[in-house]
This record gives structure tokens, sequence and C-alpha cells, in this order.
């Protein structure tokens, strides 16, 4: 079985504030000043939270002028919706199973 590592895309996303600052990426890309106008926390504080989701691979960032500017990585994004989409086959075929076989106990 695999290890949890540091840096996973669902462990990033496990905090409420990164799962806001993704909500307002997903609308834009923006920068960090830009986020902390939306959020209820400091920029240093933003600037940390984007560094943990850049190191998960959901976000890239680009220099544009002074400043640096924040947009979701659509590979890290599609890596995490292939990972649901699996959980939910995997569910979805499990069902299945216990419904065939409660069918075949019926009969």
């Amino acid at each position: 079985m695999a290890t949890y590592r540091v840096g996973d895309g669902w462990d990033a996303l496990g905090d409420p504030t990164r799962r806001a600052i993704v909500a307002c990426l997903a609308e834009r890309p923006r920068a960090v000043g830009e986020l902390a106008d939306e959020l209820p926390i400091s920029r240093p504080a933003v600037s940390q939270h984007l560094k943990v989701l850049k190191d998960a691979g959901l976000v890239t960032d680009r220099a544009a002028g002074a400043r640096r500017v924040y947009r979701l990585n659509p590979a890290g994004v599609a890596a995490l919706r292939d990972q649901l989409e699996t959980f939910w086959n995997r569910a979805l075929d499990g069902y299945q199973d216990v419904v065939e076989e409660t069918t075949k106990e019926d009969k």
C-alpha cells in the first residue's frame, strides 16, 4: 500500500483556507494581494498557503512585474479528479456487487 506523502493534493485541500484560495483561483488568476483582500487572513498567511498548494502541484505562478500571479494547475487538478473518479468507480462497483449478491440470495 502506498504511504502518505507531504505535499499531497488531498492533504493540501484539507484546510478550509486553502480550499477558499482554490475556489478564488478557479474564477481567475490572482496575485497574493488580491487573494488577501477576499480572505480574512494576511498576505503572509496567503503566501504560506499558496506555497503548500504549489508544493502539492495544485497551483502555479508567474512573474508579472513586481508581483507573482497564481493560477490553478490544470494537471494537478486533473490528477485529483482522476483519483476521485477511481474512488467513485470502486464504490459503484462495490454497490453493484452487493445488489447482485442480494438478488441472487432472493432467488
